[in-house]
């Protein structure tokens, strides 16, 4: 932590061209790729606030990640520019005071001690988690109306880092579920996958490509990774930030929070709600995704590519065959993970029946009862700020 900080105090002195001190250090925790600290700015020859937070990707780039994905930090470094070019009232992210490719180093803006849309799921106030989660829902959908034409910044960001090809890990994850998933399935559940059902899984993969609806996305979005502040709700951790179609980052909020992977439901309704809320902002800007004629397919379409995504990942280790592979976008639940994978199905099942497309409503069926000699049967939880709640996916 020490280093960590020495390093942030040489970046904001040589940016300023006067000595900065840093103190009082806080571990905030991170990661195995990273470490947060926040520091208090004890000596400030120009305008930085009180307080700082340092991010710090540990090791060189090619030791970033266990995966064969690219370096994580141009993906952080690039997102947090963009939005730090943005208006202060249209920006939802942490201001970008510094940044430092050579020793992998970011320092941001302090949000504060606030509390979580995390911390609102695991309390006793149901009324204040539902602002909470509506809240969020509002604030990602602002995010993605005022990035929506903003893709080429985005771009020219990261090649200035020196990424020259980004991709999209949900895109790259989500092909490979689409050519896997029907053997999985097969071998480790016996359903067979009728022609219809994967023929309408794929033809979603239209969502991957090059929309008219792409926008910034967090890639997953987290309820520890959202800040409740008194100027709204505040998104961190950026590491996988990219553009994407915009219903596939609502279909993960609806799920929900694939990349969490925790073991609960929200009560019933409240996906509804979430995405209507999301809705109202992105609808300013394509106003045609206010009509449930256009906005309804697409729910479906990115619904169905997260469900196959999580089962790529989550059916191996249900059924005892080992670990499906390692995704950034899916969280693996430390419990219940067969009735976790059951609730993405029910999901899937009812935006399947609501646009009246019978070939997934058939499937998931299928699925959803295989998975019961596994525990797939069993009631998830709901959030404990819902516990009093009746809820179901």
């Amino acid at each position: 932590m020490d280093r960590t900080v020495a390093f942030a105090e040489e970046l904001l002195t040589r940016r300023s061209g006067a000595q900065v001190r840093l103190a009082d250090a806080e571990d905030l925790g991170g990661s195995t790729r990273s470490r947060v600290v926040r520091v208090r700015v004890s000596e400030n020859p120009f305008s930085l606030p009180r307080s700082l937070v340092v991010k710090h990707y540990l090791g060189a780039p090619d030791q970033a990640d266990g995966t064969d994905r690219a370096d994580p930090f141009p993906y952080e470094a690039a997102s947090c520019q963009l939005f730090t070019a943005l208006p202060a009232e249209d920006r939802a992210t942490p201001t970008l005071y510094a940044n430092d490719p050579e020793r992998r180093l970011l320092v941001l803006e302090d949000l504060g001690r606030c509390s979580t849309l995390a911390d609102k799921l695991d309390g006793d106030d149901p009324k204040a988690a539902e602002r909470a989660l509506l809240g969020a829902s509002r604030a990602l959908g602002n995010l993605q109306a005022v990035t929506a034409a903003r893709e080429g910044d985005f771009g020219a960001l990261l090649r200035r880092s020196g990424v020259r090809h980004w991709r999209d890990p949900l895109a790259d994850d989500a092909r490979s579920a689409l050519a896997e998933v029907p053997d999985l399935l097969a071998h480790l559940l016996r359903v067979e996958a009728a022609p219809a059902a994967v023929a309408h899984a794929r033809s979603a993969s239209s969502l991957l490509g090059g929309t008219e609806y792409r926008a910034f996305s967090p890639s997953e979005v987290s309820p520890e990774n959202c800040l409740l502040t008194g100027a709204g709700a505040r998104f961190l951790d950026f590491e996988w930030g990219c553009f994407r179609d915009v219903a596939l980052t609502a279909a993960s909020v609806r799920l929900p929070f694939p990349g969490w992977g925790r073991a609960a439901v929200l009560p019933t309704g409240m996906a509804e709600a979430m995405a209507a809320s999301w809705q109202s902002e992105v609808s300013g800007v394509w106003p045609e995704l206010a009509d449930p004629t256009v906005s309804g397919p697409r729910h479906l379409a990115a619904t169905t590519l997260w469900v196959w995504v999580c089962t790529r990942t989550l059916l191996p280790g249900v059924v005892g065959r080992g670990a499906g592979p390692d995704q950034v976008v899916v969280g693996r639940p430390t419990e219940r993970a067969a009735a976790v994978l059951a609730s993405y199905w029910r999901r899937l099942r009812t935006d399947a029946d609501r646009q009246h497309v019978d070939a997934p409503v058939g499937l998931a069926d299928a699925v959803v009862a295989a998975l019961e000699p596994y525990g797939g049967d069993e009631p998830l939880p709901p959030f404990p700020a819902f516990s009093r709640c009746t809820s179901r996916p």
